[in-house]
């Protein structure tokens, strides 16, 4: 990618800001109304993350590569598929959008629009998940890439919707999200505190996800 064009950054923006705005107010709508049942609530949250990621990535693909994700946007950079100058404006467009996207969420819920969120989510288990997280969304969007292109979307959705269950995280896998999150004391949140070595794990993840994808390219030839 030579250059990060307008239409690429409006593209990145728009569908991080409406990913993060699903991701919170799908959280608070679901804590809404499943009456402190942790499960039910999860589950609702979890449904409408994995579907308006196979729209979002099926609306933008072609126009930016829909990564909505510094840590997929690394990946591509790490694989020369992305220049060191449109790389780094993606990540900081993304990371724009899904604040953005965030104080939608709060908005639209007639919550104070800033708020800082208070839920810990700091443990060795979850900074294992978001290592595991990462690693898989990014190594399924390269094996899906090489394999089956359009298929990409579906792959991601379904993908998230999983690991939003078998990781202890619940799957942020982005450090966008995790920025943004940070953000909304709701169900959906993650203190401050924890931000950062979430963040570490996901580049974890993903350089790991480069590395096995290129061996595993590599015996195909």
């Amino acid at each position: 990618m030579a250059e990060a064009s307008a239409q690429k950054l409006v593209s990145e923006f728009t569908g991080t800001a409406l990913l993060l705005a699903t991701v919170v107010g799908s959280g608070i709508m679901a804590e809404n109304l499943a009456g402190g049942n942790v499960a039910v609530a999860l589950l609702g949250n979890t449904i409408p993350t994995g579907a308006i990621l196979y729209v979002l990535i099926t609306m933008f693909g072609p126009v930016s590569g829909a990564h909505f994700n510094p840590a997929v946007t690394f990946a591509f950079w790490l694989r020369k598929e992305i220049a060191t100058a449109p790389a780094f404006v993606y990540v900081l467009v993304q990371i724009a959008g899904a604040i953005a996207g965030v104080l939608l969420a709060n908005a639209m819920f007639d919550l104070p629009v800033l708020q800082i969120s208070e839920k810990l989510r700091s443990s060795p288990g979850q900074w294992l998940s978001e290592v595991v997280a990462t690693f898989g969304l990014v190594l399924a969007i390269f094996m899906a890439l090489r394999a089956r292109p359009e298929a990409v979307a579906t792959v991601v959705g379904l993908y998230i919707t999983a690991a939003y269950w078998f990781t202890a995280s619940t799957s942020f896998a982005n450090p966008a999200v995790t920025i943004a999150r940070q953000f909304s004391n709701t169900f959906a949140g993650i203190a401050p505190s924890g931000v950062a070595l979430f963040i570490a794990a996901q580049m974890a993840g993903a350089v790991m996800a480069v590395l096995l994808d290129r061996f595993l390219a590599d015996s195909r030839r």
